[in-house]
Formats: structure tokens, sequence, C-alpha cells
């Protein structure tokens, strides 16, 4: 493959130019409202339909960048955006916006090919930080809203669109020329990818997440332009530039997201970031002064950012074998949670006069993401735990204070021949030999209760009937009273030792 960070700067100028164009009517919506005149409603579903296909295009796009690479898949997506933004210059009705936004939606879709593609050219240990550098090509959606009514100003907003072809233009040159066509492909069926996966709850828990941080930074992008001009009777100019800031501060802290989560635990960092966005959508929904607002929206920038980066380290961990399928899945839920909070917003407005229950629902879904990462986390350490007993070269036993056999490993399988499902429920004297008699087992007991351990040499017998000798290691594990709740049995089996001596 072809000078990875050459493919790490042009992916993510690419998606920085894709980003620029996705944005383009939420950007100029103030401006062009003033000639095609759109209710409250209308304006909400005119500013969020582009995430529509932005969300659901993500799927194939990140599928088949596996396929066909992102040389490929970026060339393809910028010449299907030069139509929707030359009808978006002709536009003078609420059908030709609704239209042309759907298929902008194209340069949301974008995201999906960098992230699918770039983990290709660097180790694991580095997935987080660079998929936070390419998700700086959020900072597109920074350049349009702020500089987009600027340009407008002067040219009008039709000539202001028409510039964006040129854009795209050039970047289909740059992808044609400097885009690797040695780029690492899989040709695996999208079916039999989605059904290997869709059954993983970790995969619904990372979309949950992702819609959560993700759709917060769409959604706040599309309307605080309009929300900062009606309520607060702020200028376009200004509105532009706040959420330009709340931009540019969401997208340069994406890839500290992604290096915390390669340094640290990214479960726990998780925990932290949902119960930050819950604080701030609390504080947004008391309808607070301009000052506290910003202070609000800010944190939900810095949460959101920092989460973002975080949520794609998570991916590849999981499911490596599927990242492509799998991150368009999660990239599709994240942007579709940028498309119903600016329609729940407008509708519960237009219901009670205020924004407060819609802020409230972004604090209580994050509330539910952070119990159910808390639950990830030690569904992680148990798995951890499990792993290492499965691994473990010795054989485990494991019963309840009544002697009952609760579980055993593989490697207790190899020594005494007895299956997971047959020794599960029944007593270790399945694998008495007979060779010792009742003192024996008396004093094995006294001892692990008064020091809570016996080990030493053991005659057992397998499943087979063969009579072996094995080293054997009782633990006992009490619970917070100091009372016998389990038995741990670790053994070896040495009977080609004996034998040898």
């Amino acid at each position: 493959m072809n000078k990875p960070n050459l493919q790490l700067s042009l992916q993510s100028l690419s998606l920085i130019a894709g980003f620029m164009v996705w944005v383009l009517i939420s950007s100029l919506m103030p401006i062009i409202n003033e000639e095609v005149q759109l209710t409250s409603g209308q304006l909400s579903f005119v500013t969020a339909v582009p995430v529509i296909l932005g969300s659901v295009l993500r799927v194939p796009l990140g599928f088949y960048t596996n396929r066909f690479g992102a040389k490929n898949m970026f060339i393809l997506s910028f010449i299907v955006l030069l139509f929707p933004v030359f009808y978006l210059s002709i536009a003078d009705s609420f059908f030709d916006l609704i239209l042309s936004g759907l298929f902008l939606g194209v340069g949301g879709a974008t995201f999906s090919i960098g992230v699918t593609s770039l983990p290709k050219y660097y180790s694991k240990d580095k997935h987080g930080f660079v998929n936070g550098i390419y998700a700086l090509g959020n900072a597109g959606t920074a350049i349009t809203t702020f500089g987009a009514p600027v340009i407008a100003s002067s040219i009008g907003w039709e000539n202001t669109v028409r510039l964006y072809l040129v854009l795209l233009l050039v970047f289909i040159v740059f992808n044609f020329f400097l885009g690797d066509k040695n780029e690492a492909k899989e040709k695996v069926s999208m079916v039999e990818q989605l059904k290997s996966v869709y059954r993983n709850q970790i995969l619904w828990f990372l979309s949950l997440f992702y819609f959560i941080t993700f759709g917060a930074f769409v959604a706040f992008t599309v309307y605080l332009p309009n929300f900062l001009v009606d309520n607060y009777g702020l200028t376009p100019g200004d509105a532009g530039l706040r959420t330009a800031g709340f931009i540019v501060l969401a997208t340069l802290i994406r890839p500290v997201g992604g290096f915390l989560a390669d340094k640290l635990n990214a479960h726990i960092i998780l925990m932290i970031i949902f119960l930050g966005i819950s604080a701030s959508g609390v504080l947004l929904s008391f309808t607070p002064t301009i000052e506290l607002y910003t202070v609000g929206t800010l944190s939900v920038a810095v949460f959101a950012g920092i989460g973002n980066g975080t949520v794609f380290k998570l991916v590849p961990l999981h499911f490596s074998k599927q990242a492509g399928v799998v991150n368009g899945i999660v990239a599709a839920i994240g942007g579709l949670g940028g498309f119903f909070p600016p329609i729940v917003l407008s509708t519960v407005f237009n219901l009670t006069g205020h924004y407060a229950i819609g802020f409230m629902a972004l604090s209580e879904f994050a509330l539910v993401s952070f119990v159910i990462v808390v639950y990830m986390y030690y569904q992680d350490r148990l798995s951890l735990e499990r792993k290492i007993i499965e691994g473990t070269a010795e054989g485990i036993m494991i019963t309840d204070k009544h002697a009952i056999i609760q579980d055993v490993n593989p490697a207790f399988t190899r020594i005494t021949g007895y299956e997971e499902e047959e020794a599960i429920g029944k007593k270790p004297s399945i694998l008495s030999s007979g060779k010792h008699d009742k003192s024996f087992y008396e004093k094995m007991w006294q001892t692990i209760h008064e020091q809570g351990y016996w080990e030493g040499e053991i005659w057992n017998k397998r499943k087979s009937g063969e009579i072996y000798v094995e080293w054997l290691t009782i633990s006992q594990l009490n619970n917070d009273k100091g009372n016998p709740q389990y038995y741990v049995g670790t053994m070896s089996d040495i009977s080609a030792a004996k034998d040898d001596i």
C-alpha cells in the first residue's frame, strides 16, 4: 500500500470537502429563507434532511470501501455531489431545497470511507488516534458554517453554492492522482457480514453511543444558526461564527478522544463523557442566558468530540473482520442522531413554547448510555477473566459451597475426559478413584477451612476409567461476611512425571 501519511492527509482533506458540502443548506438557510419563505416546521425539515442520506449511505460506502478502495469511493462520491450542488444553486422552492438537500447527504456519508480505509495502514495501537485525525475533517462543517454566509453577503447565496462545484472538481483530481490504487481490498458479501454482526449487542451499544455523541454534534451544527438568530436575536453572521466555534472545538478535541482511548480504558472515558453530556443537557433545558447557553453548548462540544473519537476506537477491537460494514452501521446511526433532534426540538417548541423537554431528552439518553457503558465495562472484565480461565493449561473446576460443580475449563476436559455439560451440576466425587479413605478427605477439608486452601497429590479417575495422579490445589473463596461461597480447584496431570521417576 502507498504512503500511509499521504493517504491520511488526502482522506482527511477529502472529508473536509465532503462535510463542507454536506452543511451547505443549514449554513445558508437564514439567507435563503429571505428569498424562499418557509414555515418553522419546513425550516427544521430542510436543515435536517441532508442528514438522512448522509446517514443511510454510510453503510454501503463503508462496505464498498473495503471492496473498491478509498480512492474510487471518494471520486464517485464527489462526482455524484456535483448534481445536487448545482441544483441547489437554482433552487426557488421548498421542494427544490428538500430534493437538493437530500442528495447533499452524500457528503456526510463520505465519513465511512476513511474510517474503513485508514486503519489498514496503521497498527492497532494507533487506530484511535488515526481515526481522530481523520475526523478533523468535521472542520469542513465549520468552514462552511462560518465562511458561506460571509461570502454570500458579497456575491449572493446562489454564486456561493456554485463555488462548491470547483471544490468538488479539485478533489476529484486530487484523489485520481494521489489516491492509493494498491489499497488492500476484500471481496465479501454484505449480506453475510450483516448476518454475522446484527445479533451482536455490542454493535447496537456502540451505535447508541455514537447516536448520542455524533448526533449531538450534527444536531447542534445544523440547528444552532437558526436557533441563535430566532431565540437570542443574533445576526446570521454572529450566529454562524458561534456555531463555527462549536464545530471547531468539537472537531479539534476529537483526536484527543482517540488518543485517550489508545492509552486508557475506553469504557471509563465514555462513562465520563455521558455524565458530562447529561449535565450539559440539564443546563440547556433551563433556557439560560446567552452566556450560560454558551457554556452548556461548548460543554456538549467537548464531551461529544472526545466521545466521537473514543467510540471508533472500539469498533475494530470488537469487529476486526467486519470493520467496514460495522463502521458504516455505527456511523449511519450516529448521523441519524443528528436528524431527529432538530425536528424534535421544533415540535416540542411548537407544542410547549420552549425547548426544555428536548434538551432534557438529550440528558436522559446520555444517562442511559452511561448505564450501558458500566455494564459493558464489567462484562469486558468478566470476558477477560473467562478467557484467562479457558486459556490456562491447568484444569480448573469451580464448585459452590455445597460442592456442586458450577464451571470447568477446557483443560479440565482434556485431563479428565468429562465435557463441560457432563460435569456441571455434578459433585467432584465423579473423579474419585477409590484409592483414598474417608480420613484423607476429612483432613483435606479441615485444612481448607482452617487455612483457606489445600494442595497435594491425589489419585483420581478419568471418565474412561483410567486411574491417574494429579497435583491438586483447592482454594476457598469467601463472601463479604467471611463465609465460604465457592471452591476453586486447579489440577495438573503429573502421571508422566511419576512414571519417569
